[in-house]
């Protein structure tokens, strides 16, 4: 882990929770509410999630979203470069 990452890690607010809380079984939404909650009151929530997009994890809630919720946001923002790209060569 680099520098960088060490810092925000050490912030977070599940530091000392039992990871599986963040793994939930499929479409369990007690769970994912739970680990979400815990990522609504992380004053590092995110870099967890641009940490999350970064590395393509495919598993767990980070930076409270969903690998279904992250996959979405993956998708938007590759929209808004093309979209940007084809403004630009216009």
């Amino acid at each position: 882990m680099d520098e960088k990452t060490e810092k925000w890690r050490v912030k977070a607010a599940c530091q000392g929770l039992d990871p599986s809380i963040f793994y939930p079984a499929d479409d369990d939404e007690e769970q994912i509410a739970v680990a979400k909650g815990v990522c609504a009151v992380c004053p590092v929530a995110d870099e967890c999630l641009e940490h999350a997009l970064g590395s393509r994890e495919r598993e767990g809630v980070w930076g409270g979203a969903t690998e279904r919720e992250r996959r979405r946001i993956v998708r938007q923002r590759r929209r808004a470069a093309y979209a940007a790209a084809a403004r630009r060569s216009a």
